[in-house]
């Protein structure tokens, strides 16, 4: 929304949100006789952007697009947004689910209204066309219509007649504003502007959003005024862009030992880890009983990893909860309890709804995650950014070690606060060594490993197993190569393995093991090898993740990938990297898309 023709703006924003969802894209804009113009497209942006070169859009500074994840209604050019109403002088566009559609679509088709999707936003246009005829204001539409929908939504809308005026709503799902010079912008997440401004006001809850060239205005679902909060974005337009890599996945795996460097620094005090944002917390922490970390997916496992860190140096019992799961079982928590929760786009709908409901509770709640002015953190008591930078793959790799990294720094916090930490300065200088280790196991085996994914391309199946800390790695060693490659993979914890898992093991079947270190654990390491032993017996083809210098597992290994010393809560990061990178590699080899794989989204902002 500004002086500069909008057609290529709304393209180029489109293209860094596309991680969120690539089913279909749409663009519409006001040209410059007020007349409003539409183009989307089933398929990747690239379709889009095809179409609009062959058959050129007329040009207009007011402008909406949007990039979809397919919810209500298949992949195909007219479920695409934007939606059109009002005679097709409204276009609507919309993330989230709104779970109240079919009543309200029965009340429209009553009235007469033909639908040409089967999207739950096309009912939402329908709704706010009938109340524009009503009143003539957009705003005043939105008022009218957004107390009537259930369910999680971002709305953006634009009538060609109020040209220079584009209105948002939002409930449960992301919405920020980007404030320029004589240009302003929406978008749900800052990545769609930060090329224009690093300028930005986070929009609350049940809030709605006007903006023009010169001005923008806030209210609450019942009109009355807003002061949004101003946040500077702390990352620059190139760092979302892939600078000569082959894809995004290979940047930002490069950009590990950066993201944990980032996430540490400022943290750490005189040899002790001090957070800055939780000064003052002192009495929540020494108070506490009970933490729960609530995640989904990628995030769930960095979750486990913390777990086995904060019992050992803060000595609180800890539950690791999937955040879908955890607020529909009635769990027993209370002013004592601590909700840990982490996402690193910070709206991840299962996980949000898991805070509200422990703050309902009376529970704590602290969030870790890797987005300024999201709306998770803006919902806790508490937050710890991860500093990880712009991830745009889909499968996330930085922003799960910078994860990882934060609830270790949480550990050692908590654990300095409530006098319980004992290895306190020889931990805080293993954290503050993990960068440079990570860029070694980066130097030394990352030709290995893709070369042994070469070899592998035509594999079916792969397992994974760890002990202790290992156990979330080959979690989530098996969850990227399901993502990206499309192949069986199954994480265990290497004590199961006698309890049915065996079972699996073929002559030939590719198994990861992930060995702790002899140095720790003499027994755990022991087991582990045990473990190598029975299934090498059984035909496995046994590729090993162990420490420099452990001897012990090459008579029983087919492949060994080293990785350097380190202690028992930081070898999880060093071993995630090769397990990365063979799951990158081995897509790649299969010819497959390793940033954008097939249905899924980056941020999941529907439950």
């Amino acid at each position: 929304m500004g002086p500069r023709p909008s057609q290529e703006i709304l393209i180029a924003g489109l293209a860094r949100l596309e991680y969120r969802g690539y089913d279909s894209a749409g663009i519409a804009v006001i040209d410059a006789e007020g007349g409003l113009n539409m183009r989307k497209k089933a398929g990747k942006l690239s379709v889009l952007r095809d179409s609009l070169t062959e058959h050129e859009l007329a040009e207009g500074t007011t402008g909406i697009g949007h990039t979809r994840w397919a919810t209500h209604g298949g992949p195909t050019d007219v479920n695409a947004h934007p939606h059109l109403a009002d005679d097709d002088r409204l276009a609507v566009i919309h993330n989230g689910i709104i779970e109240n559609f079919s009543a309200l679509r029965a009340e429209l088709e009553a009235e007469g209204v033909t639908f040409r999707s089967e999207t739950d936003t096309e009912v939402a246009a329908a709704l706010l066309g009938r109340e524009y005829r009503k009143t003539g204001d957009l705003q005043s539409a939105f008022l009218a219509v957004v107390n009537r929908l259930e369910g999680a939504f971002t709305l953006l809308a634009m009538h060609q007649d109020q040209p220079g005026l584009v209105v948002g709503a939002r409930r449960n799902s992301p919405l920020v504003i980007g404030l320029g010079e004589g240009e302003n912008f929406l978008g749900s997440d800052v990545a769609a502007f930060v090329e224009h401004t690093r300028h930005a006001l986070a929009i609350g809850q049940d809030q709605i959003v006007s903006i023009t060239p010169d001005a923008v205005t806030v209210t609450d679902f019942d009109g009355n005024p807003v002061e949004p909060e101003p946040f500077e974005v702390s990352w620059d337009a190139a760092a979302a862009e892939k600078g000569g890599w082959p894809s995004f996945m290979a940047k930002e795996v490069a950009e590990e030992p950066e993201a944990v460097a980032n996430t540490i620094r400022g943290r750490v005090r005189d040899g002790a880890v001090v957070i800055p944002e939780l000064d003052g917390l002192d009495d929540l922490f020494t108070g506490i009983n009970r933490i729960i970390i609530t995640a989904c997916g990628t995030a769930s496992y960095a979750g486990l990893v913390g777990k086995y860190a904060l019992e050992h140096w803060a000595r609180i019992p800890v539950d690791v909860e999937l955040a879908h799961e955890f607020r529909y079982r009635d769990p027993v928590i209370g002013a004592d309890t601590l909700v840990v929760s982490i996402s690193q786009s910070g709206e991840t709908m299962d996980t949000l709804m898991a805070v509200k409901y422990a703050r309902e509770r009376g529970a704590r709640t602290l969030s870790i995650c890797n987005t300024q002015g999201a709306t998770i953190p803006r919902e806790s008591d508490a937050v710890v950014y991860t500093h990880a930078g712009p991830e745009v793959a889909v499968a996330s790799t930085k922003a799960f070690v910078a994860q990882i990294t934060a609830l270790l720094l949480l550990g050692l916090h908590v654990g300095r606060v409530r006098g319980s930490l004992e290895d306190g300065a020889a931990s805080v200088a293993e954290l503050e060594a993990l960068p440079a280790k990570l860029a070694h196991v980066l130097e030394s085996e990352q030709g290995h490993v893709a070369q042994l994914a070469g070899w592998m391309a035509d594999t079916r199946s792969v397992l994974f197993l760890g002990r202790h800390v290992g156990y979330p790695i080959a979690l989530e060693g098996a969850l990227k190569l399901k993502e990206i490659s499309y192949i069986h993979a199954e994480g265990f914890a290497a004590g199961e393995l006698k309890h049915g898992p065996i079972a699996l093991i073929e002559p030939g079947q590719p198994v990861f093991v992930i060995v702790p270190s002899p140095r720790h654990s003499a027994l755990i390491h022991a087991k582990v090898v045990s473990n190598i032993q029975e299934i090498r017996a059984r035909g496995a083809r046994v590729i090993v993740v162990a420490e420099e210098g452990d001897a012990a597992v090459l008579p029983f290994a087919d492949e060994v990938i080293r990785i350097p010393l380190a202690g028992a809560f930081f070898e999880p990061i060093l071993a995630v990297i090769p397990l990365q990178i063979f799951a990158m590699a081995l897509a790649t080899a299969k010819g497959l898309d390793v940033d954008q794989p097939r249905n899924l989204a980056k941020s999941v902002t529907v439950e």
